[in-house]
Parts: structure tokens; C-alpha cells; sequence
């Protein structure tokens, strides 16, 4: 999803895009990517690559980690050997939830998932391997194309299925295009460091998210229940609050992302593909 979303806006701006999927080139296989840094020569790579099934992610340590810790390694290696820039997306998950407000880059992270500890490494371990490193870490990702929570919510319930909408987890919804954007511009910049991208506003509930985005479209608020963040046991633990805001765009003259409303709105009206006589449908 973001992956598409950034080579679309940099294809918008003239920029020659590389854009590989897993089958073209995979970030673990250091030699795949030693040739393919030595073909291509990029001069700057934003990793949006990355194994976000947090459930599966606690049941499999190794390959966690091998995708989310060494894969940005390899890349901020080969980044190094040939002077290109690595952006590479993080994660809210490596904060624990238990601060009340927005996590900045002054809070010290606290992984409390196999999922959030690789990604937390492998920012280190990018950063380690590459001055010109930029971490990004983002949240609650929404936007056309792949797999994302509000899509798959969405989709269930307008296809008539029963959903637990958690009403007291917060995070900041991000919308993809104006992520693609933020991440193009913080390439240009090429100043290394860690910076926090979300859209606009205080952030929302799971409950509030989901809610927001079906308002207007056709459906069953029969379907919808409202559950504690506690009633919900899965495998793995995720941060009760993971709203971030950034210490520095601001400071570099970067203008806060539009709100995440105003983003659902545009998403919204983008995904809606029929209005048959039973609703509206969304992809």
C-alpha cells in the first residue's frame, strides 16, 4: 500500500522510480541486493518493506526479525557502499501505550511485542550501518491497495459481518498519499535522524476510526459492538496508546500533515467502486 502510493508520487514528480515487490527483490538476500544496488545505483532508497502481521510476528521470532531488523540492515549497508540515502518506515508499536498524550522523539521506546522489537532494531541497526539514515515511524495506515485495518473493517461490515470496534485504544491515523509525500520530502531534505509521520489531529479510537469512515455509507449499525481494549486476548501485546506527534518537521519548516478526516474523506470517495440497491460497496 505505501510502497505504491510513494512510487506514484515520486513518478508524479519526474523522479525515475524504481519500485520493486518482495518477488523482484528481497531486502533479506544481501547478495540480491548487492547486485541490484550495483546495477541500479539509486540515489536514495525509501524501504516501505516490512512484516506487519503482528500475531504472526510473536508465533515467528526469526523471521521478524529477519525481515524487519536485518532487511533494513542490508539496505543502510548497501546504502552506505554506494552514497545513496535509506529512508526506512518504523513503527508507533515500539512505544509500550503507557504514556497519556503524543510519544515524540524524546520518549524512549519500549517495545512490548516481537513485532515492535525488530522494528525497533531494525532502526538501530540501520542508523548503525549508515549516517544517511532516516527513520520514519508512522501509524494506523490507511489508503488504497493492500491490507489495512480500516479497509478490512470496512469491508465487513458492508458485506453484513459483526465487528468488535475497540473503544478505548488511540492512535493517529495516517493516510498513505500524504505519508508517500512526507517521505519524498524528507528524502530531498536528506538531514538523518528519527521523525514521527502522522496525518493532522489528536487522533481516534479504533471505535472513532471505523465509525468515521462508514459514516454516510449504507449499513447495519447492528453489527457494530463496542468492546475494552482488555476483552480482546490475542497473541500478541500492543500499546493501549500509540498516538505520535514530531519534535522536529515543524522546526525544518515541514507543515503538520492535513487531518486524518480530511483523508478519510478523500479516501473514501476514491474507493468507492458501486452503490448496488443492498449499499455501498468498498475494495
Amino acid at each position: 500500500m505505501v510502497g505504491r502510493a510513494v512510487a506514484a508520487h515520486c513518478a508524479s514528480l519526474g523522479d525515475e522510480v524504481l519500485a520493486c515487490d518482495h518477488a523482484a527483490l528481497d531486502i533479506t538476500d544481501a547478495a540480491a541486493l548487492g547486485g541490484f544496488f550495483e546495477r541500479e545505483r539509486p540515489e536514495a532508497v525509501i524501504n516501505c518493506a516490512a512484516w506487519t502481521d503482528v500475531d504472526a510476528c510473536q508465533s515467528n521470532p526469526e523471521r521478524a526479525f529477519l525481515v524487519n531488523t536485518l532487511g533494513p540492515e542490508n539496505l543502510a549497508v548497501n546504502c552506505r557502499r554506494r552514497g545513496a540515502l535509506l529512508v526506512t518506515l518504523s513503527t508507533d508499536y515500539v512505544f509500550d501505550g503507557e504514556k497519556e498524550g503524543f510519544y515524540t522523539q524524546r520518549d524512549d521506546p519500549n517495545p512490548q511485542s516481537v513485532y515492535a522489537a525488530a522494528k525497533l532494531e531494525g532502526e538501530r541497526r540501520a542508523q548503525a550501518a549508515s549516517a544517511r539514515t532516516i527513520v520514519v515511524r508512522t501509524g494506523w495506515i490507511f489508503g488504497e491497495g493492500g491490507r489495512n485495518f480500516l479497509s478490512t473493517a470496512v469491508r465487513r461490515v458492508l458485506a453484513g459481518e459483526r465487528l468488535k470496534l475497540i473503544r478505548d485504544a488511540y492512535g493517529t491515523p495516517t493516510y498513505a498519499p500524504e505519508l508517500a509525500a512526507r517521505l519524498r520530502r524528507l528524502a530531498e531534505r536528506d538531514i538523518p535522524g528519527i521523525f514521527h509521520v502522522v496525518s493532522g489531529g489528536e487522533g481516534a479510537s479504533y471505535e472513532e476510526f471505523v465509525q468515521s469512515a462508514l459514516t454516510g455509507l449504507a449499513h447495519d449499525r447492528a453489527l457494530l459492538e463496542s468492546v475494552s481494549f482488555s476483552s480482546l486476548q490475542r497473541p500478541a501485546p500492543r500499546p493501549v496508546n500509540s498516538r505520535l506527534a514530531c519534535l522536529l518537521s515543524e522546526a525544518l519548516g515541514m507543515k503538520p500533515l492535513p487531518h486524518w478526516q480530511e483523508g478519510l474523506k478523500d479516501f473514501v470517495a476514491r474507493t468507492l467502486t458501486s452503490v448496488p440497491s443492498g449499499g455501498i460497496s468498498i475494495n
